[in-house]
């Protein structure tokens, strides 16, 4: 897929309808810092810092239907809990979600609360029943999918197992699906394909497929094997198995199965990514895009979403952004606009990393620049490096400079492994970055004083530090001029 595709395709899936269906959870994450071991037992004490709540599985689904442009109905259920009122809330938070949940006063509302330090999970813990639900849910599940299903494109059913997914269920989506002419696609964590009739696409990723087929799946090889035998144990059109970093595979009744691969991203968080995928290969197939282009989307989309932290979405400018990033090279793909910029700092952050922030014009980069750098990256996890316009530099250092152009300065800056994002600014100070971007920690020179720093009293007020790093005695642009220009 390439970049014109892809805006195509981000364009013509604005407004698609497509059903969400299956089991509905409430995901919460418990972010803290762990620093010491309990005197009680061999287990960590986590001191708790902040708190997310969102919506899980089919509707996490619903919610990166959402994010993608398309509109979703929403049909699951939950119980006669608080926990229910939570999940309604959220769902009425989702402006382009429909709410047609169903309240079960036999079965809590599925929890999944996840304990998290440092980037890692150290627990997660799960309220849920795995019952079948009864007869009256199930008959008004049907209702609801009948109504939420005129008009639309896709159908995306989510089997986790927790009782919602019952042969009648499936029999209804199978025959809303043929009323309405939408595609249906089966996220499937089941023992077997074969319940799930002649649906379009079943989705499982590589051990669900193992479980499916007493097959291994870790190979290409061993992958077309195992989907070989899925398709003949089920009735369905097509099976797509998601395989983490050795991307996906796609095999077609009747075909060669097909592998589909990205270049791996740097994986932070892979909750959630399933359903990411499901809603992109659904939103891709409700707005007309052919299989495979959508299969491309589905993993740009999955890619995307590990790189955040807990069940998160992926916008259209996210994705375009990615595509672009894959096609530079590693320097250019760290050169970013002051958008990227906030939101990658964002996506840092609720990884747990710390970010830096240090500015300046970087016209000819000698020692003393690389000594700064990595310093200042020594402070953090990550660092951004904003530099001056070409008309900022001369306003600061008259005419003649700069020497090397905007363009020339961030791709050297960029080339530095010390270095993790390059922003230009044009005003007099970068103190916009620095709002934009809440760095953790704010870095000049040691020729600076603390209260001399533009954006000082901004990053102290969100409970940031400010430090001055060291120069290298007897390097610096202006000098390294004055001998250029007595050479010449």
């Amino acid at each position: 897929m390439d970049l014109t595709s892809l805006q195509q395709l981000l364009q013509a899936l604005r407004g698609a309808r497509v059903v969400a269906l299956g089991d509905v959870m409430v995901d919460r994450f418990v972010y803290g810092e762990v620093s010491r071991i309990s005197a009680e037992a061999p287990i960590p004490i986590m001191a708790r810092a902040t708190e997310s709540v969102m919506l899980g599985a089919a509707g996490n689904v619903a919610r990166n239907v959402a994010a993608l442009g398309s509109r979703c109905a929403l049909v699951g259920v939950v119980g006669a809990d608080s926990v229910a009122e939570e999940a309604r809330a959220l769902v009425a938070a989702e402006d382009e979600v429909e709410d047609f949940l169903v309240a079960d006063p036999d079965r809590p509302t599925t929890v999944k609360m996840r304990f998290v330090s440092q980037g890692q999970q150290l627990l997660r813990v799960d309220w849920e029943t795995i019952q079948t639900i009864g007869a009256k849910a199930e008959a008004k599940v049907i209702e609801g999918l009948e109504r939420a299903g005129q008009g639309a494109a896709a159908i995306l059913l989510s089997d986790y197992g927790k009782g919602l997914v019952t042969p009648a269920v499936i029999e209804a989506a199978l025959a809303t699906a043929r009323r309405t002419g939408a595609v249906l696609i089966v996220d499937s964590k089941a023992r077997s394909f074969a319940g799930y009739g002649a649906a379009d696409v079943i989705k499982p990723n590589a051990t669900e497929l193992a479980y499916a087929t007493d097959l291994p799946t870790g190979t290409d090889a061993e992958v077309e094997a195992a989907l070989g035998r899925a398709l003949a144990l089920s009735d369905c059109k097509a099976i797509l198995v998601t395989r983490s970093a050795k991307g996906m595979s796609l095999a077609v009744r009747g075909e060669a199965v097909r592998h589909f691969r990205r270049p791996p991203p740097e994986v932070y968080d892979t909750s959630g990514a399933g359903d990411t995928a499901l809603a992109a290969l659904g939103c891709a197939l409700a707005s007309g895009a052919a299989l495979a282009e959508s299969v491309e989307f589905a993993l740009l989309a999955a890619n995307v979403a590990v790189q955040k932290a807990g069940t998160a979405t992926t916008s259209p400018d996210e994705l375009i952004e990615a595509e672009i990033a894959e096609r530079l090279a590693p320097a250019e793909a760290k050169i970013a606009t002051s958008e990227r910029m906030a939101r990658e700092a964002g996506r840092w952050r609720e990884r747990g990393l710390s970010v830096g922030f240090t500015n300046g014009c970087f016209d000819i980069l000698h020692k003393g620049h690389i000594a700064y750098l990595a310093q200042a990256r020594g402070w953090c996890d990550r660092l951004i490096v904003a530099i001056n316009s070409d008309r900022s530099v001369r306003a600061l250092k008259g005419e003649g400079r700069p020497v090397n152009d905007l363009e020339s300065r961030a791709l050297v800056l960029a080339g530095l492994r010390s270095v993790d994002l390059v922003v230009s600014f044009d005003e007099e100070t970068p103190l916009e970055l620095i709002r934009a971007a809440r760095p953790d920690v704010l870095i000049k020179g040691s020729d600076y004083s603390l209260e001399g720093v533009v954006g000082r009293d901004l990053v102290e007020g969100w409970g940031g530090a400010v430090k001055l790093a060291d120069f290298v005695e007897g390097h610096s642009t202006t000098a390294t001029i004055a001998r250029m220009a007595r050479r010449a």
